[in-house]
């Protein structure tokens, strides 16, 4: 039996069964929309694409010929409205189903989509709009994401399209899809066309947005093969909202060019047990999830569940404490393979199917890209020797699943570029065997008397500690020593907040870890600051105490 990814994927492996390179093959005109989910749907048009459960206990199911119909008539729809190629198109559509229907639809029309996520801000919208160029926003109606966007197109000849619940002034875009016509003939499209716009979040300045091609989703093949484990006829959960660039990775496109189905839930708040409900219930397959959210899962009674359809696990956005990853294994029978990419590019290093990395690990890299370690001065470091994370090309055009650009960013684009490598301005070590430890951003580093710390050695220790929940670890301005180690921890129920636990901290990260980077700084706090995908914002607890500083010192 052939499956659909082999026509545009072949992994060419040595002696002993190791891939060392992966060929990609595909025409001009690729469109992911038309050249996979509608073959498929062709081929097996009762095959179950999606799975959608709501907290109030709906359960839609989405067939591949489901799709088909619905994203054609969405298409139709959209057209309708003037839009088509290249036209900029918003969607803050949280988990809702109708997501999947739409992007499609725009990808079948060449219109260019920007999922985003529902935690943005009127003006956040608004400055996203002035960038992009949007043409249209489409945003379901909960909490008050429309008031946001209403407010952002508000005197602009934006369209503000709805989803959910009717909205004054907004068009209801599953009405007029209901009212569309079925029938679509191919609309041309480029591989090389922009296809998708992320905007990433950082802490200051105005947001970039990063451009991905037609060919992009083809670099996800590798990632729900090797690292997701899916296999013709598996469900897979990733936990991520629309909005992130990891919905990309995990619940779309390398899913379904498997043949495999996707769940999603459709929360507004993460309650574990609910989850775990749904991953017994739904008989989920695989699943891939941050970190914190299998901290939450250990604070359940795991053993209760029945996880046995549950096969393969996987994390990324933030580090692995190990002792969650080993917990959770011991309880359930299944590891936690860490994968590391980024919102600019696919996945770049991971723990694949079948292996196991050594402790502290996030694996290795993945053979669609050279992965290099550089020092400041672009050359390459030795094994144990901390180095800033590179792509390098191989044969001088840009690897697949790398970004194109940022838009109308030029200059930023070629400083990424700066020497003929993507620097990723992460950080990581590489032993003699090919498995990378990342160490953190180029700005998370703590530099304290001479040393370079990496927070996620010292956060891994803090989380062996029974009464710490989370944490993160930054430099904290220091006048004689630079910076001095800061711990940021939210405590576990039942441990009191005072000196005496400080000091016990301290002294457990001394005893496993070289004395200059033990937390000289504790802080206990309810919540930590997060960015718009949600990992852990270091960088804004670094600002944060840098304002409290000059404040005090003003």
């Amino acid at each position: 039996m052939s499956y659909i990814y082999e026509k545009y994927y072949k992994e060419v492996t040595d002696a002993s069964g190791e891939i060392v390179s992966i060929d990609t093959s595909y025409g001009k005109d690729f469109n992911f929309a038309y050249d996979v989910v509608d073959a498929i749907a062709m081929e097996s048009p009762d095959k179950t694409a999606l799975v959608h459960r709501s907290t109030s206990g709906a359960r839609t199911v989405l067939t591949f010929g489901d799709l088909k119909t619905k994203s054609d008539k969405a298409a139709n729809a959209l057209m309708g409205l003037g839009l088509g190629k290249g036209d900029p198109v918003m969607l803050l559509l949280k988990r809702r189903y109708e997501y999947w229907i739409l992007i499609l639809a725009l990808h079948k029309i060449g219109a260019v989509a920007i999922p985003t996520s529902h935690m943005v801000s009127s003006e956040d919208i608004r400055e996203r709009i002035e960038v992009s160029g949007a043409k249209a926003v489409i945003c379901v109606n909960s909490e008050s994401i429309c008031d946001k966007v209403k407010d952002a197109v508000e005197g602009s000849d934006v369209y503000q399209l709805v989803v959910g619940d009717k909205y004054p002034g907004a068009i209801d875009i599953n009405e007029l899809t209901e009212k569309s016509s079925a029938t679509l003939s191919r609309i041309s499209t480029c591989v090389t066309d922009d296809m998708l716009y992320y905007f990433t979040s950082g802490t200051s300045g105005s947001p970039k947005a990063v451009i991905h091609d037609y060919s992009y989703p083809i670099a996800h093949i590798y990632t729900a093969k090797n690292w997701h484990g899916m296999k013709d006829g598996d469900l897979h959960l990733t936990v991520a909202d629309s909005g992130w660039a990891k919905s990309a990775w995990g619940k779309l496109y390398g899913q379904w060019f498997m043949g495999a189905a996707i769940m999603v839930y459709d929360y507004d708040n993460f309650y574990a047990a609910d989850m775990l409900k749904l991953l017994e219930e739904e008989h989920v397959n695989t699943f891939c999830a941050p970190p914190t959210i299998y901290k939450y899962f250990l604070l359940e009674d795991l053993k209760s569940y029945d996880l046995s359809s549950l096969k393969y696990a996987s994390t990324a956005g933030e580090p692995m404490p190990t002792e969650v990853s080993n917990r959770f294994t011991e309880i359930t029978g299944v590891p936690i393979r860490e994968g590391f990419g980024q919102t600019e590019t696919a996945l770049q290093i991971c723990t694949t199917v079948g292996k196991s990395a050594p402790e502290g690990s996030i694996g290795k890299a993945s053979p669609l890209y050279h992965i290099d370690l550089i020092d400041e001065d672009g050359k390459s470091v030795g094994f144990g020797e901390e180095g800033e994370i590179v792509i390098k090309p191989g044969s001088g055009s840009i690897p697949l699943g790398v970004f194109k650009g940022y838009l109308g960013s030029p200059e930023l684009y070629k400083d990424v570029w700066e020497g003929g490598v993507y620097h990723t301005k992460d950080r990581a070590v590489k032993d003699k065997d090919g498995y990378f430890y990342f160490l953190g951003r180029n700005d998370d580093v703590i530099k304290s008397s001479g040393y370079r710390i990496g927070p996620s050695e010292v956060e891994d220790i803090l989380m062996m500690h029974e009464a710490v929940f989370e944490c993160a670890v930054t430099g904290y301005p220091s006048g004689n020593r630079g910076e001095i180690v800061k711990a940021s921890i939210i405590l576990k129920e039942g441990f009191e907040a005072d000196s005496k636990l400080k000091t016990q901290l301290q002294d457990f990260v001394k005893e496993r870890a070289a004395i200059y980077k033990y937390p000289r700084r504790i802080e206990f706090v309810k919540e930590l600051p997060r960015t718009n995908n949600g990992k852990i914002s270091r960088a804004a607890i670094r600002k944060k105490d840098f304002e409290n500083l000059k404040t005090r010192q003003t």
